[in-house]
């Protein structure tokens, strides 16, 4: 079994994680503060900007297509490779679900 290391830009900490488990499954046992919440890959609140290293995410439905290349949600990304990720960084359509609903409320 490969194992990754994943480095958190900002914050230099780094953890290893295995291909077969999630980013966020690693930083918890590692007792690594990491924000989540449906852990289904739907709210985006695990996002991360992929700075660097590739992940597999397959089940990833709150990211277009398109955000997959940039973005991880920490709960469904397993590492294909070491990682730099930017906790914390949300995709474009988190900004554009937030206008719509704040229109939506007017």
């Amino acid at each position: 079994m490969s194992t990754h290391t994943v480095e958190f830009v900002g914050t230099g900490e780094t953890i290893e994680v295995a291909e077969t488990e999630t980013v966020l499954d690693a930083a918890i046992r590692e007792g690594i503060s990491q924000e989540y919440s449906c852990r289904v890959g739907m709210c985006l609140a695990c996002s991360a900007k992929i700075v660097d290293g590739d992940v597999t995410q397959p089940a990833a439905r709150g990211l277009t297509e398109a955000e997959t290349e940039d973005y991880a949600l920490t709960c469904m990304a397993r590492p294909q490779s070491d990682l730099k990720l930017e906790r914390g960084a949300y995709p474009p359509s988190i900004e554009i679900e937030s206008d719509s609903k704040s229109v939506a409320d007017d």
